[in-house]
């Protein structure tokens, strides 16, 4: 369970930010950049800034959904997993139980997936060191179904259907070694990579794996002290492509992709708090 008094270290927040929705707490949206999570925040009514030196900036307000208010936040995870590894540990013993990562990503799979599409990541290839020290590699990195499955309405819902694909995206500790292969081992990061596409992974990205097998274990940890539904975490990630994977240069603009990404994640979570929250 979390601890009501965590005091933490790279963000400039108390227990209480977190609190709402009927006991579920607030839906925190994770992009990578403060400015993006500036973009998103701009969206929210009753706004609150809470600032940290380190630009983990805190984002607070409310969205409305059947006309009634939604509490929100949005917070910058930084890049990679060793960043979004601290940030959600701290949100997570802050009382946050509600997580939607936000990002972009490069497709595996230029056929089908193109730029300006968007990945519903129902699962990661954890091909990243850090989460070791929380389980085996052979633990898998895993989203909640709730997550997905609001996604992927919210999607029908801002007919964006057919730019929508579910399914197994690529989690990386360097981008320029697996992607670029430069050095002695490029070779067999090719190979690697190669392997993946014909297995059908969608998409290559940073964080995901993870950020899912922490929501995993959060998850766990509060279902073991035989708490009410409520109180399971639940972790998503939807992700826009903004490159292929043969052609490194970003294809789309960051700004744009993270717009549309904030409208189908708003919209996945007024799907969710509708079924949670409002009931």
């Amino acid at each position: 369970m979390f601890k009501r008094h965590f005091k933490p270290q790279y963000l400039n927040s108390i227990s209480d930010d977190f609190a709402g929705n009927n006991g579920i707490g607030c839906y925190v949206l994770l992009p990578n950049s403060d400015a993006h999570a500036r973009q998103i925040a701009d969206q929210f009514s009753d706004l609150t800034i809470k600032s940290h030196p380190h630009w983990h900036n805190l984002y607070l307000g409310n969205i409305n959904a059947d006309n009634q208010k939604i509490d929100v936040a949005v917070i910058s995870t930084g890049m990679g997993c060793a960043s979004i590894e601290i940030i959600l540990h701290e949100l997570f013993h802050l009382g946050a139980k509600r997580f939607l990562r936000i990002g972009t990503a490069g497709s595996l799979q230029p056929r089908f997936v193109k730029p300006g599409d968007f990945i519903n990541a129902q699962a990661a290839i954890r091909d990243q060191s850090n989460a070791i020290h929380y389980v085996p590699i052979e633990y898998p990195a895993v989203a909640s179904l709730e997550f997905t499955s609001s996604i992927l309405l919210a999607a029908e819902t801002l007919n964006l259907s057919e730019q929508l694909h579910t399914g197994i995206v690529h989690c990386k500790n360097s981008a320029y070694a697996r992607e670029l292969s430069p050095g002695p081992k490029a070779e067999e990061n090719k190979s690697y990579m190669d392997v993946l596409t014909h297995a059908g992974a969608l998409a290559t990205e940073m964080e995901t794996s993870t950020f899912f097998i922490q929501s995993q274990i959060y998850n766990h940890k509060l279902r073991s002290n035989g708490l009410s539904p409520e109180d399971c975490v639940l972790a998503g990630a939807i992700l826009g492509i903004n490159y292929v994977m043969d052609n490194y240069n970003h294809s789309e603009k960051d700004d744009s992709i993270t717009a549309a990404l904030a409208e189908i994640a708003l919209e996945s979570i007024k799907i969710l708090a509708t079924q949670e929250v409002i009931g």
